[in-house]
């Protein structure tokens, strides 16, 4: 049987056209998550570009029930934007696939609310892929898992709004070659308020992971979790309009900083005639010391309602080509412990403790919140604090976030079969977050036990997990 038939068959069986990159992608030797942080930082430089509906609606979120036939881009050109990308030495892009208003630029086959169906009647996430790829750059995609269209925000997710998002990106991760990075947006931040029990984040990391081992995945949750520690990302990352800063002298995890080069994301009817941000500036002050610091740098441009960028936007991105270089040194990103990525079964679990402070009780220490705190009262010379799950459960890592105390050694102990028993784990996190890491036991309590403090402890968040492995 000829090779061609052979691909024929396969075709009809799997349904997809798409069989052609998905064989591709998996001629790519499968790397280990170090190395891929590693090659991610060392990109340096990219362009993020949020382009969708909003775009036609001088709006950074659009109206969910918007008409499609707002979107038309008779002049849309994704060259041109690859060619721009290339111009200021960037080595990457992102498309925003579906923002939060739940409006997908691909063909799509799971709602008919859809690029497909507006008068441009095109692909947009294949033409950029496409057109990146052909011009030596990498290709990233942005998800956003708020949907306010398809009814995915807070109080209203169902298993059928769990099947959208997998098949959703199935699509984007077997349709359109080999993806360096899926950047996901809007699930467990403060503003969207979907959890990642309610969308489980384990199953999407590891259906992301199966589709294509070597995709970075990145959840944009700065505003929620610590920065010492990878909390459901493989890439920490930091949005610097929403007043998220890199510690340029303390950061020691892969990172990623983001910043639009017009006033706003997407694009608005001002930007031809609004002056962007100064050039020199972004390269010197940001760009080129985050490099520095285990941190690529993202700037988005926002391409005009004709689907092409605008001329000061161009003219800046020429500027800065001529201003920055990439480092063909960057240093290595020290050692760090793997992300957490599992749901954190000790919340609003049963708790108890030592003598606490009055107003920062034992509750505060697993209420899903890392700005409030259990704190230890002053008088007490050995604190604890226990959690109580009232049944046996499993369980293979503890993360315990320190409150504002600045020194502290922490021991573990366990209760099952009627006895306490002690849990011997090597702590593998930075500074304020602690993260233990151990063979599965299953117990009913977890206690801490609190040594070598230099003022009154405080837990901000004690979490533990059952991780998938």
């Amino acid at each position: 049987m000829t090779f061609k038939r052979i691909l024929s068959l396969l075709l009809i069986v799997s349904g997809t056209t798409s069989i052609y990159p998905a064989m591709a992608q998996q001629k790519s030797a499968n790397k280990p998550l170090p190395e891929l942080q590693q090659d991610f930082v060392d990109l340096g430089l990219g362009m993020f570009i949020h382009y969708g509906m909003p775009t036609f609606m001088d709006q950074d979120w659009s109206d969910p029930d918007a008409d499609l036939s707002l979107f038309q881009s008779p002049k849309l050109d994704a060259d041109q934007w690859a060619k721009a990308a290339k111009s200021a030495n960037m080595t990457y892009g992102c498309l925003t696939t579906k923002h939060h208003s739940g409006f997908p630029i691909w063909n799509t086959k799971t709602t008919a609310y859809n690029v497909m169906n507006t008068p441009l009647k095109r692909d947009v996430v294949k033409e950029y892929a496409d057109a990146f790829r052909k011009n030596g750059l990498k290709v990233m995609l942005y998800y956003s898992i708020l949907d306010t269209h398809h009814g995915i925000r807070p109080n209203q997710i169902t298993p059928a709004s769990v099947k959208m998002i997998k098949d959703q990106i199935t699509e984007l991760l077997t349709n359109y070659g080999e993806i360096t990075a899926l950047i996901i947006d809007g699930w467990d931040a403060p503003w969207s308020r979907i959890s990642y029990d309610q969308v489980p984040f384990e199953d999407i990391y590891y259906l992301i992971k199966s589709l294509q081992p070597n995709c970075l995945v990145m959840d944009l949750n700065a505003a929620k979790y610590p920065t010492q520690a990878l909390f459901y990302t493989d890439i920490k990352s930091y949005e610097q309009g929403a007043g998220q800063f890199i510690s340029k002298e303390n950061n020691k995890l892969p990172a990623l900083a983001c910043l639009p080069l017009q006033a706003n994301w997407f694009w608005k009817t001002s930007f031809p005639s609004t002056p962007v941000k100064n050039v020199p500036e972004l390269v010197n002050k940001f760009i080129v010391p985050y490099n520095g610091a285990y941190c690529n740098f993202i700037l988005n441009v926002a391409p005009g309602k004709n689907g092409l960028i605008d001329d000061n936007a161009l003219a800046a991105l020429k500027e800065m080509g001529q201003i920055y270089k990439k480092s063909t040194d960057l240093p290595r990103i020290p050692a760090h412990a793997a992300p957490i990525i599992s749901s954190n079964i000790a919340k609003h679990v049963k708790s108890n403790s030592s003598w606490s402070d009055d107003m920062n009780i034992m509750d505060f220490a697993n209420d899903d919140d890392f700005g409030s705190s259990w704190s230890s009262n002053h008088t007490v010379k050995s604190p604890w604090y226990e959690l109580n799950f009232e049944k046996a459960v499993p369980c293979n890592m503890v993360v315990l976030t320190a409150g504002n105390n600045r020194k502290a050694t922490y021991s573990l102990q366990y209760y099952a079969n009627g006895k306490w028993n002690a849990l011997a784990a090597k702590n593998e996190g930075e500074k304020k977050v602690s993260i233990f890491r151990f063979e599965r036991i299953w117990c009913e309590k977890i206690k801490v036990t609190i040594t070598d403090f230099d003022s009154p402890p405080a837990i901000a968040e004690l979490g533990v997990f059952n991780e998938r492995k």
